[in-house]
């Protein structure tokens, strides 16, 4: 049965992305990581954002990495969830309307693998709906001051977690979690 987890590399004063949903801040900080390049290999499927679908992407100054998954590190089936479907899709991308939905078909996509959940909004939705198993934050050396914080939920209760690992690698500190229910 898969499990949804989000994934994220995030500044130190918890924010997904800068500005405008800027993500070129987190280039750096995405070099080599072996719990990520393992974990890659454990995906089966991402439920992702619209906006994250559509541009907030750390690559986007690579031709060659930008638009891809994991800077093209991972391929396989990515289900959007979004309020506007475009008229064509792309390959391997299906876009669906519901979170139900958009999670059963990403779930049964992925196997026993994980669904990769990507997007500061999905991940919250998910996270407010006790659907999210497992958390993974690269946390950046770095204080952005402004812009997208990963769960910025006022007045929602305290989640619980549990810590599964702690691993540091030169560029970013990896925090895995699992929600407790």
């Amino acid at each position: 049965m898969a499990k949804l987890l989000y994934s994220g590399t995030v500044s130190l004063d918890g924010f997904l992305a800068g500005p405008d949903g800027d993500m070129s801040w987190a280039t750096p900080h995405l070099g080599p990581n072996p719990e990520i390049d393992d974990l890659i290999g454990r995906i089966g499927a991402l439920l992702v954002g619209r906006r994250t679908f559509g541009g907030d992407d750390p690559y986007r100054d690579d031709p060659e990495r930008a638009g891809k998954a994991f800077g093209g590190g991972w391929s396989g089936p990515q289900f959007v969830l979004t309020h506007r479907p475009p008229a064509t899709a792309a390959p391997d991308v299906t876009f669906v309307t519901e979170l139900a939905e958009g999670v059963a078909a990403a779930s049964a996509a992925a196997g026993d693998g994980y669904v990769n959940v990507l997007g500061a909004d999905v991940a919250r939705q998910c996270l407010r709906a006790g659907l999210l198993d497992e958390l993974l934050f690269c946390v950046a050396p770095v204080l952005l001051g402004d812009g997208v914080r990963i769960f910025d939920q006022p007045g929602v209760p305290a989640v619980r977690l549990e810590r599964l690992s702690v691993t540091a690698v030169p560029h970013v500190t990896n925090l895995w979690y699992r929600v407790l229910r």
